[in-house]
């Protein structure tokens, strides 16, 4: 399995379809909710957001949606990434509630190699993410800092920290 990419990989038009998709539940949102200190009722009180909001039901905390989808790019963007270096933008489109499936998708905007040191380059993205229904519901930009091939080499290859096995000796 691919876990990232170096620059070289990177093609500008390409678009790549995170597998698999995540359902939401709403002991996802609560304990992500209690994780940020995040205690808005209409995403942690089922009566106020029931009988007081326009949705009439609970709405998955929007951060948390595109926590999910950044993390569902890393295998396919980021996952040799040296630097996350910007989110451009980010919006919630449409809201996401207990249930609901998200799966994402990646476009490959632009690269541009580093001014600095020829190991690295710039890669633009854009990842979309969108429920079992085909609703856009999350679209954010970012740049990410990816190591070249020569990078990788040089640095002990594409897994340079994981250890060896050793056999015990009898």
């Amino acid at each position: 399995m691919q876990f990232g990419r170096t620059y070289e990989e990177f093609e500008v038009g390409a678009v790549y379809k995170h597998w698999p998709g995540k359902t939401v539940t709403e002991y996802d949102d609560h304990l992500f909710c209690l994780l940020t200190m995040n205690h808005h009722p209409l995403h942690m009180d089922t009566n106020y957001a029931e009988n007081t909001t326009d949705f009439g039901r609970n709405v998955v905390v929007g951060n948390y949606i595109y926590s999910l989808l950044l993390g569902m790019s890393v295998p396919d963007v980021s996952g040799k990434a040296i630097a996350n270096l910007e989110i451009e933008s980010l919006k919630h489109v449409a809201p996401t509630f207990h249930g609901d499936t998200i799966y994402g998708e990646t476009t490959v905007l632009d690269k541009t190699p580093s001014r600095s040191k020829n190991d690295r380059g710039i890669v633009h993205v854009e990842t979309k993410g969108y429920k079992q229904d085909g609703t856009l519901v999350c679209v954010f930009r970012r740049k990410v800092m990816v190591p070249t091939e020569t990078y990788i080499k040089e640095r002990g290859g594409e897994q340079p920290g994981r250890p060896q096995l050793r056999e015990q000796e009898k």
